[in-house]
């Protein structure tokens, strides 16, 4: 096991080299003048501009700001500073980011406890109405844009039910729930379909004929050997969600005006505020390869023959 998980942190740094190389050079080569913005309307006598320019890096050529950064972020974890904010990034990014956890994980949370539940009564009711029915709304849910079921969900439950808060974070958790349901409305379709395909597949195992052979009670055959191989897949896939959404649910947050890490990221790129843009994508790529560590060594544990591939 410790050397499968060495193997693939090794394969991170290739990955993680790319991404930021491409995601530096895409911001900080598209055109206009950081240094003009820093001093608003009025313009910057030369002298100041040299000086920004020494202390951001600008005088020197792309390659060597992105080598300068990078051992920056390396080293001191540091994302550089926002010209037009002037404030760090990464106080920036640490204002915004607990939001976008915070939903994340409600979100999750959601997909995980009403998806597998739907996914693994449909798969045991194979052909009966609680599949048909689970079949039926998850192709529904999916066929519906985000930001669709966004707007209606507000008009709904907000403006005319009054149920929950309709933007913002005023009411405290109360105002995460209607978000978090949106968000989660998509994966949770996935998760439920993924499960019950999953799970079909698995009882026509020859294992598990063998369990029932020498009669173990349904729920321990479904429990111990039937569903623990068929979440391999939905483990993955819900990993990989939400590392996405810990990167920013763009989206979700601006429809509900949520402060979170993709909202911040939407008004940094309609200022063109490149520092900004960089440092959060940056910090995006960095969380998805964590949290995608995470599920290859949780895929390791659950499917043992993967770790000896």
């Amino acid at each position: 096991m410790f050397r499968y998980t060495v193997r693939r942190t090794l394969l991170m740094i290739p990955t993680f080299i790319g991404a930021s190389m491409l995601i530096f050079f895409a911001g900080f080569a598209l055109p206009g003048d950081p240094v003009s913005a820093f001093g608003g309307e009025r313009a910057l006598s030369e002298t100041t501009r040299q000086v920004l320019e020494e202390r951001y890096r600008l005088d020197q050529p792309l390659i060597n700001q992105y080598i300068g950064y990078m051992g920056d972020v390396v080293l001191d974890f540091d994302f550089g500073e926002s010209v037009l904010r002037r404030r760090s990034v990464n106080s920036i990014f640490w204002d915004a980011f607990p939001n976008t956890a915070r939903l994340a994980l409600l979100a999750v949370s959601i997909e995980i406890v009403i998806g597998l539940v739907a996914g693994v009564l449909a798969a045991l009711r194979k052909g009966r109405f609680i599949d048909q029915l689970v079949l039926v709304s998850t192709t529904l849910v999916v066929a519906i844009p985000v930001f669709v079921l966004g707007f209606a969900s507000q008009n709904l439950l907000g403006v005319q039910f009054k149920i929950f808060p309709i933007a913002g974070l005023n009411e405290g958790f109360k105002s995460y729930l209607l978000p978090a349901f949106v968000l989660a409305a998509l994966s949770l379709a996935y998760v439920a379909r993924l499960t019950r395909t999953s799970l079909v597949e698995t009882m026509r195992q020859d294992y598990i004929r063998t369990a029932q052979a020498k009669g173990l009670r349904p729920s321990r055959v479904i429990g111990r050997h039937g569903l623990r191989n068929a979440l391999v897949p939905v483990v993955t896939y819900i990993g990989i969600d939400l590392a996405f959404l810990m990167g920013g649910a763009i989206v979700t947050e601006t429809v509900f005006n949520i402060p979170g890490a993709g909202f911040a990221l939407v008004r940094a790129i309609g200022t063109r505020d490149n520092a900004i843009v960089v440092g959060f994508t940056l910090a995006a790529v960095i969380i998805f390869l964590l949290i995608s560590l995470l599920i290859d060594l949780l895929y390791a544990v659950l499917d043992p023959r993967i770790r000896y591939e």
